[in-house]
């Protein structure tokens, strides 16, 4: 794994952000394409709650922008093209652990799709 060099990053939403525009999928402390974190849409939400949901971890992300060093290249992308990495703090942490601890994301494993509308 490589550190990406980012002369901006920007947030997209809870668990995306743009390093000098490329899309990076965040996975936290994830294995890609076996675990990592998943946050609400903001982009074609199932309901109201989930797009509400979804703009608060986008906040809270930006917060944790702010304490970023850097963003960690797995070598992996999705589907859709996404690097696969993950966000460092300034405390070692990676800002997908704070999401979920902040219950803002909950951990993603193959095949499981959160309902964020109950």
């Amino acid at each position: 794994m490589i550190l990406m060099a980012c002369a901006v990053i920007a947030v997209v939403d809870g668990d995306t952000v743009k390093c000098d525009g490329q899309s990076v999928r965040l996975i936290g402390d994830g294995i890609p394409f076996k675990s990592g974190f998943d946050t609400p849409e903001t982009y074609r939400p199932k309901c109201q709650q989930e797009l509400e949901l979804g703009r608060a971890a986008t906040t809270r992300m930006a917060e944790l922008l702010r304490d970023a060093v850097g963003i960690m290249d797995t070598g992996a992308h999705d589907r859709y093209g996404r690097v696969l990495g993950r966000l460092i703090l300034s405390n070692g942490e990676t800002a997908g652990e704070v999401l979920v601890r902040e219950g803002y994301a909950v951990r993603w494993a193959p095949g499981r799709h959160m309902d964020w509308c109950r």
